[in-house]
Formats: structure tokens, C-alpha cells, sequence
């Protein structure tokens, strides 16, 4: 590069002594052009004392200085010409604002497991605000647990339509081409982790000869609801989500990927997760110290009109946090957005994986190894339930907010 700069210099400085302007008379070359050719010319390539960042750069200032009015006297690829006039540039400043937009649609990850996620966290979402409705018009009572939890299980299993719906519309959104997987997948994944949890804790009360070990019909009977009635209501919501048409995207996807630039400490993924994490669990957690009590303590609980309350303030707190975390990433310029916020929200259940251990500390007088598995296994799930509910509620707000404000920008 150096090289090249020396003999550009020495041709450009012959020139300048030989060249005749537009009235015949030779037009002398400047001296601080003589001078720079000159000491480029004297420069040799193997000395260190001559960066070609700073041939580059006097280069660059000098036809700044002298070439705008008679021309470029040394025209080098690496200077860069400015916009003609204020309307190219305001074009040029929307265009590179457009590109930034253009990657805030494309997802990052895997299509089928962030459906299934979402796709679980609806049905378990409508199931939760359901039994928690018939408990409060009286249709369930409190005393009678048994038939709480039947009807619990009834409305999971009836919630197959959901969570193939909402499976189906994300995977759809999100390019996704096996959808037949993508359903079975969503049927089986979570109903299987709960069987095989379930079974586990069932052998070990049974190994005690434990009086409260399910017995075999029941495990016949959830077999029967899970493949007979759930199986083919997901892939009737599947079905359904696939056939309707999606909505035309608020911005177009660039092929390429925009290089997202480097993040501060304050926006990386464990920070925004125990940030968004302990908002919506300081919601419920007045509320769960009593329901563990219940269940852990054999005590009635019957204020499901509060339980109602705390469900929509969990809600609205889960989609708030979530918005303001999306908000900041975007305008940090990071796009991938997505896994972050089902992330971000989905971290209560880890504060209650957490609060749970506290319990067991404080509250509880468990002695025996089956009954503390019994303690794990259940709150595990719990957990996994509470990580699925929070999380599919941040994703939804956040896709919401991201369709809204970038269809409400029109670039013209």
C-alpha cells in the first residue's frame, strides 16, 4: 500500500509541473503537494517510521484542501465522497435506518422448540385461568382436593386446542416447514415429563408400601385422556392455526444478518433475567407462601377471589417487565430479541425453584429420603409450570410491542 502511495505521489507531482489550466498557462503545483510527493517518494518501504495509516490520512486531508475546487489530485479508493446535498443524506440516513429494522423480525434459534414452549405455555395459561374461575363461582370447593385436581387434569387435557393453535401460528410465523412434528411434538413433550416425574415419585411411595401410591387404573386412565382426547385436540388447534393466513410482517427481514455491536454488563442475559425475574414473582409471593401452606400442611385455602387478583397482576407485571427489557435491547441495537424475552420473564420460575428450598428450611419438618423426593418432584414441576406461564406471557407482550412500533414506522 505504501508502494502503490509513492508512485501515485511521484505521477500526481510530475503532472502538476507539466499540466496547463483552461487559458493556456502552466498551473504550478502547490507546495504542500510537492512536499508531501516528495517525502513519499523518499520513504522507503521497509522503514517503520511511515505508517500507511498516516500516508492515508494526509493523503485524504490534502485532497480534501485543494482537489474540491480543481479537481482531485490524488484519487485514492479509500476516501469516501459525502451525500450532494441534504435530501441525499436525510435518503442515506433513512436507508441505513431501515436496514437496522429489517433484522428486528428475524428469529434466532431453534422454530420448533421455541413453538412448543409457547404452545405449552398457553395451554397451561388457559388452564390455570379456568379452574381458578369455576373455583371462584363455587364449582369447586376447596375442601374437596381430590375433585380440585380432577377437574385440573380435565382441563389440561381439554386445552389441547390452544396449545395447538398457538404452536401452529408461531412455527407458521417463524418459517417453520414440519408442522406435523412440530404438533406431535407439542402433545407429548411436557404431558411426558409430568408421566415420567409422576411415575418416579409413584414407584418410590410403592417401594414404602406407601397408602398413598396411585394406583394402576389411574395411570390406565391419564394414558387414555392423554392419547384419546388431548392428542387430537392439539392437532385440531394445529390445524386451525395453520390454515389461517398470517398478517403481512411490520417491516421487511434482510437476508444477511445485521452484526449486533457489543452490549453493556447491564443488558446481558443473567442481569436481565434476574431483573425480570423477581418483579413477578414479589407479585405472587405473598399469595405462594399460603397455597404451599396449603398443600404442604394439610390447611384450606379459600380466598380464590385473591388468587384471581394475583393471576392478573402476575399477568400484567410479567408483560410490563418484559416490554421495558425489549425496549432497552432494541435500543442497544441488539435484534435477537426473541429467546430473550421468554427468558427474561420466564426467570420467576427459578426464583420459585429457589423459594421453594427457603420453604423446605423455614417451614417444613420433612424427614426421610421419599418424602423429600417427593418435596423436589413436586416443586420441580410446579416450577417448570410457573417458568412456561411467565415466560409465553413475556413473548406474547413483547412480539405485541415489537409488531406495534415498527408497523406504526413508514419509510417513504
Amino acid at each position: 500500500a505504501l508502494d502503490l502511495a509513492r508512485q501515485l505521489a511521484r505521477g500526481r507531482a510530475a503532472a502538476h509541473g507539466r499540466r496547463r489550466d483552461d487559458h493556456g498557462t502552466h498551473a504550478a503545483a502547490r507546495p504542500q503537494q510537492v512536499q508531501l510527493a516528495l517525502h513519499l517518494s523518499r520513504c522507503p518501504v521497509d522503514r517503520l517510521d511511515c505508517p500507511t495509516a498516516q500516508v492515508q490520512l494526509a493523503l485524504r486531508r490534502r485532497g480534501r484542501a485543494g482537489g474540491a475546487a480543481r479537481g482531485v489530485w490524488l484519487e485514492a479508493g479509500a476516501r469516501r465522497r459525502a451525500p450532494a446535498s441534504a435530501a441525499a443524506a436525510a435518503a442515506l440516513g433513512l436507508r441505513r435506518h431501515e436496514s437496522n429494522w429489517a433484522c428486528v423480525m428475524r428469529f434466532v434459534g431453534d422454530q420448533s422448540i421455541s413453538s412448543l414452549l409457547l404452545g405449552t405455555g398457553v395451554q397451561l395459561l388457559c388452564m390455570s385461568f379456568i379452574s381458578i374461575a369455576c373455583a371462584l363461582l363455587g364449582f369447586l370447593s376447596p375442601a374437596n382436593r381430590g375433585g380440585l385436581l380432577t377437574a385440573t387434569l380435565l382441563l389440561f387435557v381439554l386445552m389441547g386446542v390452544p396449545a395447538g393453535y398457538g404452536a401452529s401460528r408461531t412455527f407458521k410465523s417463524l418459517r417453520g416447514v414440519e408442522w406435523r412434528a412440530l404438533t406431535l411434538l407439542t402433545a407429548t413433550a411436557y404431558p411426558a415429563a409430568i408421566f415420567v416425574v409422576f411415575t418416579l415419585l409413584n414407584l418410590a411411595l410403592w417401594s414404602h408400601g406407601s397408602t398413598g401410591a396411585v394406583p394402576a387404573g389411574t395411570f390406565v386412565a391419564l394414558l387414555a385422556m392423554w392419547f384419546c382426547v388431548s392428542l387430537p385436540l392439539v392437532f385440531v388447534g394445529a390445524f386451525l392455526g395453520f390454515k389461517r393466513p398470517l398478517p403481512a410482517p411490520p417491516t421487511r427481514t434482510n437476508e444477511i444478518p445485521r452484526q449486533i455491536p457489543p452490549q453493556g454488563w447491564f443488558l446481558g442475559r443473567a442481569v436481565t433475567m434476574a431483573v425480570g425475574g423477581v418483579l413477578p414473582f414479589g407479585a405472587v409471593f405473598i399469595e405462594l407462601f399460603f397455597i404451599m401452606t396449603s398443600v404442604w400442611l394439610q390447611r384450606f385455602y379459600y380466598v380464590f377471589g385473591f388468587l384471581a387478583l394475583v393471576l392478573l397482576l402476575l399477568v400484567i407485571t410479567c408483560a410490563e417487565i418484559s416490554i421495558v427489557l425489549c425496549y432497552f435491547q432494541l435500543c442497544a441495537e441488539d435484534h435477537a430479541w426473541w429467546w430473550r424475552a421468554f427468558l427474561n420473564s420466564g426467570a420467576a420460575g427459578l426464583y420459585l425453584l429457589a423459594y421453594s428450598g427457603i420453604y423446605y428450611c423455614t417451614q417444613l419438618e420433612i424427614s426421610g429420603f421419599v418424602p423429600l423426593l417427593l418435596y423436589v418432584g413436586y416443586m420441580a414441576l410446579a416450577s417448570l409450570l410457573f417458568f412456561l406461564i411467565t415466560g409465553t406471557v413475556g413473548f406474547l407482550a413483547c412480539w405485541w410491542f415489537v409488531w406495534t412500533i415498527f408497523g406504526s414506522v413508514k419509510v417513504d
